[in-house]
């Protein structure tokens, strides 16, 4: 497992009227990739953005460009992203029909492909898929909107993750998004999440840059625990 800690603020709280604006700042600081929610108003309660603006975002972004598929059709919509021009994609297992041929696509595209999870989904769901994922993205909060409390049931399921990669010798980095705060970043990294996506405690504070960087060298405090 990877020592380094990564930090991809979610846009889902950025202001969408300065939206390029609002990624410049974090991408300032240090921000790894940018994690965008599509969210499609069926698979969750919210409707967001599509691929016409991260085509736009990906012509001014700097980092990685990340498309988080709360969708009900990955199956049929995966390609509209990768054309917009993500450089990775991450579909949801209750969702995806043919899961182990959406991430082969991804793959074959060019870009990073992953899988999320729900917090009710059980982690074996991964068994038969888990060696295809580039990463794993473990949802600590119901999915659907920003600014949920963090669910502290995340804590054993990334630890059931990371025993489960093990035992299949699969190496996906892992991912955790929901409610991620500096008060429970060096909780989520100690039991195994390396990549945390935030978007309320970096987007809603005053100045996005410095949370970043607080919530970095707090997340970076639980490197020392476990590996």
């Amino acid at each position: 497992m990877s020592d380094a800690v990564k930090i991809s603020p979610s846009i889902l709280s950025a202001d969408f009227g300065d939206l390029s604006r609002a990624v410049y700042v974090v991408e300032e600081v240090g921000a790894d990739s940018i994690h965008v929610d599509v969210m499609d108003g069926h698979f969750v309660s919210n409707l967001t953005i599509g691929p016409p603006v991260i085509r736009s975002l990906k012509r001014s972004c700097t980092v990685p460009l990340h498309a988080h598929l709360m969708v009900d059709n990955p199956d049929d919509s995966l390609d509209w992203y990768l054309d917009a021009g993500v450089d990775g994609v991450t579909v949801h297992v209750e969702t995806t029909r043919h899961l182990n041929r959406a991430l082969a696509h991804a793959k074959e595209s060019g870009v990073k492909a992953g899988v999320s999870l729900n917090p009710s989904t059980p982690i074996a769901a991964l068994r038969d898929v888990l060696a295809d994922a580039d990463h794993v993205l473990l949802m600590s909060v119901n999915p659907g909107f920003g600014g949920q409390s963090f669910l502290r049931s995340a804590l054993r399921r990334l630890d059931e993750l990371v025993a489960l990669a093990r035992e299949m010798g699969a190496s996906p980095t892992i991912e955790i998004d929901g409610g991620i705060t500096a008060a429970n970043a060096p909780d989520v990294v100690r039991e195994g999440a390396r990549v945390l996506i935030a978007g309320n405690a970096v987007f809603a504070a005053d100045d996005p840059g410095a949370a970043l960087r607080e919530l970095r060298a707090a997340a970076e405090t639980g490197l020392t625990a476990r590996d």
